[in-house]
């Protein structure tokens, strides 16, 4: 493997990685926040803790199908396009070989090699597997790592749970006096801990991310706290 397609591989892999990182970050705050707003705002209607468990599990329960189904069909349909390139590239390479050589020399051409030494890398490639070659180089897909619509699923399920437990336990173990303002504490550190962390992965300023984060979980729960407290106020 050429040095240019070998950091091409590596650096896929590792842009892989993060944004799994990412997004089971994002997962996790999305368990946060929706199920925080959700527990806070039924906490403003009543300080009941089996009413207050009902609505938390259930809005948990509901949060991560949700994710999970909305990944898996999202991830199915990415399958579903690398593997239709993966066979158009195939037809290509049966079909009009010499032009799909070509094709794989100007683009190893354009990440820095001469020409010469481009096109003889993109014929050492081609011989030892060339739909190989043009999925990564071209396509910039493995074909042995295809998307897994079951990880991602399973991943955001497990991801939004791990972060709707936060404000759900918080608003359900303490006394009623101190449910509140422990949940809301709770909720705002775990917020500045995921703003933190996606901004870190993704190389951007920590304080802008976790002000956003922080003031839009603060928002949210002052909102539905309050709309709690009207329907509880007028008996609905």
């Amino acid at each position: 493997m050429t040095e240019a397609t070998h950091e091409e591989a590596h650096g896929g892999a590792l842009g892989s990685r993060l944004n799994w990182l990412r997004a089971a970050v994002l997962g996790a705050n999305d368990g946060v926040v929706s199920t925080a707003g959700l527990v806070v705002g039924v906490a403003g209607a009543t300080d009941d803790r089996g009413t207050l468990l009902t609505a938390g599990l259930a809005g948990l329960l509901a949060g991560s199908m949700s994710m999970a189904a909305g990944e898996y069909v999202s991830v199915s349909t990415q399958r579903d396009s690398e593997k239709a390139a993966l066979a158009q590239e195939k037809r290509e390479l049966r079909e009009q070989p010499e032009a799909e050589l070509a094709e794989l020399t100007d683009l190893l051409a354009e990440r820095g090699l001469s020409r010469a030494v481009a096109r003889e890398a993109a014929q050492q490639l081609t011989e030892r597997d060339a739909l190989r070659a043009h999925a990564r180089v071209e396509l910039g897909i493995d074909p042995d790592e295809l998307t897994n619509p079951w990880h991602a699923a399973w991943a955001s399920f497990l991801a939004f749970t791990v972060g709707a437990l936060l404000p759900l336990l918080a608003i359900v173990l303490p006394s009623a006096s101190w449910r509140l303002p422990v949940t809301v504490v709770s909720v705002l550190a775990a917020l500045a801990l995921t703003g933190l962390a996606s901004a870190r992965l993704g190389a951007a300023k920590a304080r802008p991310a976790v002000l956003r984060n922080v003031l839009g979980g603060a928002l949210a729960m002052a909102v539905t706290h309050a709309a709690g407290a009207l329907l509880g106020a007028a008996g609905v």
